[in-house]
Formats: C-alpha cells, structure tokens, sequence
C-alpha cells in the first residue's frame, strides 16, 4: 500500500477503536505508531514516536496549562466561588429566573480564573443548584444551566482547549486567549436573555428572588474582589504584553494562592486542588501527546495537503464549506471529547480552512466554540455527565433535557459569530495595534 491509503486505513481504524471504547490517547498513540512503522519503518518510526512525549512536554508553551488549571481549582477549594455566586444572587436575583441568571454571571467570572469546564461545571453544581432547587426552580432549567455554563470556560482566557488549539496550529496563545474573552462574554449574554425570556413566558421555571437591599448588595461586592483581581492581571499582562500567558499564569496562580491563604484555606484544601490539578493536567498531557504521534503520522501520509486542496477545488462558496464543517463538528461532537476531537480532526481540516482564506485566530475561536458545543451535546455531553455525577438525585434524561435551550442558544451564537467575525477579531487586532 502507498502512504496515502496507509493514511486512510489508519484514520477508519482509529475511528473504530473509539467507537469501540478505547480511550483516545491510547487509540491516537497506538494506530500513529502502527502507521509511522508502516510507512518508514521500524527504526525510525518507533524512534520518532518516541520522542515525540518529551519534546512536547518540554515545550514552554504547553506550560501554561498547569497553571491555568492550578488558578480554578484555587479558587474553589478557597471558597471563593460562593462569595461570587452569593454577589450574583444578590444583585440578579430581581429577574425573571434570577438564580439562573446569577448561575451564568458567577460561572462567568469562574471561567475566567479556571480553565476547564468540567471543573466549573462541577463547581456550580454543588454551589447553585440547591439554592435553585430550594427557590422551586425547575430541575431541567436548574441542571441545563450549570451545564452549559461551565461550556463558558472553553472560551473565556484562561481557555485550556485555546491553548491547546494554538499548540497544534502554532498560533499566538496570547492572541487566541485575548479573541476569546468578548466571544465568551457574548455567549453569557445570550444564555442570560435565553433565561429571562424563558421565565417571562414560564413564571414556573424560574421567579425571581427578592427582598435583598441595598446593603446587603454591597456588602457582598468584597467577596468578588479576588476574582476580578486574578481576571485584571491575566488579562492586561497578556493584552499589554507585559507578560508571556506562561507567565501570566503563574502571577495568577500565586495571587489566588495568597488570597485564597487570606480567606482562610487549609491544608486540606491546599492539598486537594493540587493533586485535582495534576490529575487533570495529566489527562489533558496524555491526549496531546498520543494525539500528536497521530499526527505525525497523517502528515507522513499526505492526508491534510490532500483534503486540503479536495476542499478548496469544491464548486461552493467558502460560507457553505465553512457550515458543512461545522455540521461535522456537531455530529462528531455526539461520540467524542472536546479535547480528543480538535486534536484528531485540527491537522487535517486547519489547512483547508486557511486555503479557503479564514483568519486563523476567527477559525480558533469558532472551533472552540463548537467544542464547546459537544460538551453538552448527548450523549457523550462530558458537561451533563458531570452534573449528573454531583447530583445524582437529578437523572440524565432531565440534565440533557435541560440543555436543549442552550444547545439552540449556541447555535445561534455561532451564527452570529459567522456572520459578524470582528466580534472575534476586535480585540485581537486592538491588542496588535493595527
């Protein structure tokens, strides 16, 4: 067989490994190092998948992820997390569907000092679902929005799947993690007017909580101070490039552990959102490293050059090209993880799109969205998986059900980015000074 059909039986065989059940890091690993051995032999085959973990590992880039990582778990374990939910509260509360309201904001403010989604929808569930279950809310709405709005941390810096995209198409992190920050802002604001028309037209989702007064408003605004200071310095030391996002990290991470001591965070606390750090950052490390010996593997193959110059010779407009993608993503989103899934599919379809002429960075943030998307798409929605795993008493069936507003809702946004790109690109060429 030539490489190219070398290529194709790999990427059939990894599809069905997965489908199978086999974990993606082992699946990418194994068939990446099957096919680099078919293709150039033992020696250097087995040899350059070999290296491939270490010098990804040392990579100074890929530095940044720990930290970001390390900053959420911080934050919750500090209790920091209910302070800025009671603040939302307090302040939304008034609104039709209120607590859900103060959900979306205070998991909003979460996702800019955590980098996982999963995290902060675990956070939430244990944080405002009970105060939502407590106020009579609906237990669909209760649950959808915890899940969808721990999606927000895919999307507001620091982003570890932004990160990860710029690793695999060597793009600015610091550019991807700025583009994110309006995008993910937008995405609260449309959950948060989703919610409120939902109430208005149901008042029995969701009513509104009243009777807290000025006072006590801002006597909650203290509690958010923390927060707000970890967002102003990640943010501005990137944006005015006083700061690399490894280093901005690492500030952010060690302002969080000063104030988290503050706050009166013990031993325990300390110990458990290190060793959570480490577990997630070791799964995330080991899709990328068995991810990429895939990849190597399809660039020996041919396989991106060729579907890239399949794509730009189709007789459609590059919009229509553009959706069809993204329909792809959303198929593919139902049986595959965020991360797994832009590892495995960014070699091949990135070219394409650049051919088609998209600006990296817009292409970055719209791929994420759609990762985004599939962690609350059934039925391998990792987000639902989550909240029905804090919250048993809430069955699966009526996490999934709740989520299908927001899933409307992110297809709108995605819409709205496709048709309005200097949403994503604002900020970025700001940042550029052009």
């Amino acid at each position: 067989m030539d490489a190219f059909t070398i290529g194709m039986v790999g990427v059939v065989a990894l599809v069905l490994m997965v489908f199978l059940g086999v974990r993606v890091y082992i699946a990418a690993a194994a068939v990446g190092l099957a096919g680099l051995v078919a293709i150039i032999g033992w020696d250097a085959g087995a040899g350059m998948a070999g290296t491939i973990p270490h010098s990804k590992t040392v990579s100074y880039t890929l530095s940044v992820l720990p930290m970001f990582i390390l900053i959420g778990y911080l934050a919750f374990h500090a209790g920091l997390t209910e302070k800025l939910f009671n603040a939302a509260t307090k302040w939304l509360g008034w609104v039709p569907g209120g607590l859900a309201v103060a959900t979306v904001m205070a998991a909003t403010g979460f996702a800019a000092v955590s980098g996982a989604s999963t995290a902060t929808a675990a956070v939430f569930s244990r944080v405002a679902i009970p105060d939502m279950l407590k106020a009579g809310y609906d237990k669909r709405l209760a649950a959808g929005v915890v899940a969808a709005g721990g999606t927000l941390a895919t999307l507001i810096p620091p982003s570890a799947i932004l990160v990860i995209y710029a690793i695999i198409v060597e793009e600015s992190v610091g550019r991807l993690l700025i583009a994110g920050f309006l995008p993910g802002i937008v995405s609260a604001l449309i959950y948060v007017a989703l919610i409120v028309i939902m109430a208005k037209i149901n008042p029995k989702l969701g009513r509104p909580i009243r009777g807290f007064t000025w006072a006590q408003r801002w006597k909650s605004v203290p509690g958010t101070f923390p927060i707000i200071a970890v967002v102003v310095i990640i943010f501005s030391a990137m944006y005015l490039g006083w700061a690399t996002p490894t280093e901005a990290g690492a500030l952010g991470a060690f302002v969080v552990f000063v104030l988290a001591l503050a706050h009166g965070m013990r031993w325990k606390g300390l110990q458990d959102a290190l060793l959570e750090s480490a577990k997630l950052t070791v799964m995330i490390f080991s899709i990328i490293w068995g991810v990429l010996i895939f990849v190597r593997f399809l660039g020996f193959a041919g396989l991106p050059e060729a579907f890239a110059k399949w794509v730009v010779a189709l007789d459609m407009p590059p919009i229509m090209i553009m959706i069809c993608i993204l329909l792809f993503y959303v198929v593919l989103g139902m049986f595959m993880d965020a991360i797994g899934m832009l590892l495995l599919t960014l070699p091949v379809v990135y070219p394409a799109v650049i051919a088609l002429g998209y600006d990296p960075i817009w292409f970055g943030i719209i791929v994420v969205k759609m990762a985004e998307i599939c962690l609350i798409t059934p039925p391998i929605g990792l987000n639902c998986f989550v909240v029905n795993g804090v919250r048993p008493d809430i069955p699966l069936t009526t996490v999934f059900r709740g989520i299908m507003p927001f899933f409307l809702a992110d297809v709108a946004t995605v819409g709205l980015f496709l048709a309005f790109p200097e949403i994503i690109l604002w900020v970025p060429r700001m940042m550029m000074g052009s």
